[in-house]
């Protein structure tokens, strides 16, 4: 498999298909990595080959990846878009279409707040979000599972820095998408398409709060996965909105 190599963090990654550059980010929480692909509420890389250059890959020292990096306590979100668009960088491409399942919401969030003019549209596929009923969902699936793993795998790395840096994901800001503020949602031009969901993780409250917020945010229907009917029409509804937005001049 490729990589992509920068100082200390070394980013394995995947590609199939041809035309505009989506990049798009499987769920998992801290462990999304290429192989979760099969397990996912649909196959991304699969379902949008035919229509987009398919970029995908392990997040930064995902359990069972291939990706490593340093435990990036002060700036976790920025740490991951630096490595989403370090990629990027990598394989030449300035502008890109993203879709991120579960904590790819934030990622989302904050790839658009870093580098606005890179990233026409976004998709948040069963983005996570602060839940008020249960505001520790990411924050303990982070300590029970990969803190351990981690630190079993990193000598250097204690459960001390694995809970400071879960600290910093997802307390610092326990508000929404954890990663921006209201304020920035209100000012984002973006267009984005939010794919709700409803579990302790995956906060529907969030996600319909960041389609009132955000002036260029749409919603599909709710709920969309369970009807094999509404699944397939809410796929095509997303291949439709990435289409629709690709910069004029790379449209096929």
């Amino acid at each position: 498999m490729p990589f992509y190599e920068n100082g200390d963090v070394r980013i394995r990654y995947e590609e199939v298909g041809s035309g505009f550059p989506l990049l798009v980010t499987p769920g998992g929480g801290l462990n999304s990595r290429v192989d979760l692909w099969p397990t996912q509420v649909f196959n991304a890389m699969e379902e949008f080959k035919n229509d987009f250059r398919c970029i995908t890959m392990d997040q930064r020292n995902a359990s069972g990846g291939e990706s490593t990096g340093p435990v990036q306590v002060n700036d976790p979100w920025g740490a991951f878009a630096d490595d989403q668009l370090g990629l990027m960088d990598h394989l030449g491409i300035k502008e890109f279409v993203f879709m991120g399942y579960c904590i790819g919401g934030p990622f989302a969030m904050k790839l658009i707040e870093r580098a606005p003019e890179r990233v026409p549209a976004a998709v948040l596929c069963q983005p996570v979000g602060h839940a008020s009923k249960t505001p520790d969902a990411m924050y303990d699936a982070g300590r029970d599972v990969w803190g351990p793993e981690l630190c079993a795998r990193r000598p250097g790395v204690t459960m001390e820095i694995v809970e400071q840096y879960l600290h910093n994901l997802y307390r610092i800001q326990p508000d929404f998408m954890y990663c921006v503020s209201r304020e920035f949602a209100k000012s984002c031009r973006t267009p984005l398409l939010v794919m709700p969901d409803d579990t302790p993780s995956h906060s529907y409250d969030a996600a319909m709060d960041l389609v009132a917020l955000a002036p260029k945010a749409q919603v599909t229907a709710y709920p969309w996965k369970e009807s094999p009917d509404v699944k397939a029409k809410t796929i095509n509804q997303v291949r439709e909105f990435l289409s629709a937005h690709q910069p004029v001049n790379t449209a096929r």
